[in-house]
């Protein structure tokens, strides 16, 4: 067997979500309002990518760090259940597991995050050995993960200097600051960005420009472009592709199922142009069900989607 029996190792956040959807904005005074709904799901940017992967036949294992409670229990099942290995440092101290309460509305939502161990991974658990195993490295959420992030930029050169791709989704600032994202990109092959994302990390007024300037670093950005689907930019041109149409539940982890689609198609060989359509075909069939997981495609469901289209 050769030693990279993974085609990507997913560094980052693993925890439930809590999803709820009807009356979801908070009114307080003690006021009691009732849901239509609630789902309690894997979470986490990084775990929700590995289980898409691992849905679109990569081998993938996931990196990050849970406790040794009963979120930690039911996340280990969940990911053991979507065919995703999981290597989980034991953290220290008694920190619980992380949890994110997902207020979903149709057309936007809130999540309130515990942090818990999601901040306890460091760059020291990103070990050699689990680099040599590897085709792709992707990290997710890095300013959910402090420790994590200040060691990133090591972390990534000693991946591209073993030959394996990189790929990096930030998520979110929750301090808008955006500290040190530039200098993480000369280490990155691919960005992973929504348009709100991609401003705040370039300063920008418009998503051409943003990756453009980024572009000329020699970083591939790929765009999650809302309900306008996916667009990329690279040395070698720009390419877009619109969403697959669906009867929508909840967008919770479209982005994340969109980096997986990304990631198999181009690990599998595909262009740039045809990676995007999968991205944007992977993102919108997963908002059929609740949660990031429920309803991510398979490789036939893409096909068939992309065919129809």
């Amino acid at each position: 067997m050769s030693t990279r029996d993974l085609d990507v190792l997913v560094v980052g956040d693993a925890n439930p979500d809590l999803v709820l959807r009807g009356d979801v904005v908070p009114r307080f005074g003690q006021a009691e309002q009732l849901l239509s709904r609630a789902d309690l799901v894997l979470g986490g940017s990084a775990a929700i990518t590995a289980a898409g992967c691992a849905r679109l036949g990569l081998r993938t294992a996931l990196l990050a760090r849970v406790g040794d409670d009963v979120f930690g229990t039911v996340t280990r099942g969940w990911l053991a259940d979507r065919g995703v290995a999981l290597y989980s440092p034991r953290p220290g101290g008694a920190q619980p597991t992380g949890l994110s309460v997902v207020l979903s509305a149709p057309d936007d939502r809130a999540i309130l995050t515990l942090p818990g161990t999601i901040p306890t991974l460091s760059p020291d658990d990103v070990t050699d050995e689990l680099l040599r195993r590897t085709r792709h490295l992707h990290v997710a959420s890095v300013f959910l993960q402090p420790r994590l992030a200040d060691g990133l930029a090591d972390v990534l050169a000693r991946a591209r200097a073993a030959g394996i791709g990189t790929s990096l989704d930030t998520n979110w600032d929750p301090a808008e600051r955006w500290t040190g994202i530039r200098d993480l990109l000369a280490q990155v092959d691919v960005f992973l960005p929504n348009t709100a994302e991609l401003l705040a990390v370039t300063g920008a007024d418009d998503p051409e420009s943003a990756a453009k300037s980024l572009v000329t670093a020699g970083t591939t950005v790929v765009l999650k472009d809302g309900a306008r689907g996916g667009r990329a930019w690279a040395v070698d041109g720009e390419c877009a592709a619109p969403i697959v149409p669906v009867d929508l539940v909840d967008t919770t982890g479209a982005g994340d199922s969109f980096n997986a689609g990304f990631l198999a198609a181009r690990l599998a060989g595909a262009p740039l142009d045809e990676a995007v359509a999968w991205a944007a075909a992977a993102g919108s069939l997963s908002t059929r069900a609740a949660g990031g997981t429920a309803a991510q495609a398979t490789p036939d469901e893409i096909r068939a989607a992309l065919r129809a289209g």
